[in-house]
C-alpha cells in the first residue's frame, strides 16, 4: 500500500486540479491508497472502463513483448522515439480512403520505406 500511496501522490503532484473520478484495474492496494490520499474522489475499479488508456499503448506493449522487455528506461525511450513515427507511416487513415487509393498509398509507402532502409523488395 505504501508504494501505491507514493504513486498517487506523485501522479497528483503534476496536476493543476483534483480529479473527479479515478478508474484503475483491480489491484487491491489502489483502493486503500486512494481512500487515504484522495478521500473525496470517486473511485471505480473495472476491467473495461480504462480500455482507452490501455489500448493507446497496445502497439508498444506488443513490440516490447517481442523484444523480450526493455532493459532500461533509456532503451525504451530510444525505441519509442523512432517507433511512433515509423508505425504511423504504415497506418494511413484507412477510413478516409477508397480501397484503390489505399492500395496505391500503401504501395508508395512501402517503396519509400524500402528505399530508405536499403531493403530490396521481392519481385
Amino acid at each position: 500500500m505504501h508504494v501505491a500511496k507514493r504513486f498517487f501522490r506523485k501522479l497528483l503532484s503534476g496536476l493543476q486540479y483534483v480529479p473527479r473520478v479515478i478508474i484503475t484495474d483491480k489491484l487491491r492496494s489502489y483502493s486503500a491508497a486512494i481512500a487515504e490520499v484522495m478521500p473525496g474522489v470517486e473511485y471505480r475499479q473495472h476491467k473495461g472502463l480504462n480500455n482507452r488508456a490501455e489500448n493507446s499503448h497496445q502497439p508498444t506493449r506488443v513490440r516490447e513483448k517481442v523484444m523480450r522487455r526493455f532493459k532500461s528506461a533509456g532503451q525504451a525511450q530510444c525505441f519509442l522515439s523512432a517507433f511512433s513515427i515509423i508505425a504511423s507511416h504504415f497506418r494511413p487513415r484507412r477510413h478516409l480512403l477508397k480501397a484503390e487509393r489505399y492500395r496505391a498509398e500503401m504501395k508508395s509507402r512501402i517503396a519509400t520505406w524500402a528505399e530508405i532502409s536499403c531493403v530490396q523488395l521481392a519481385a
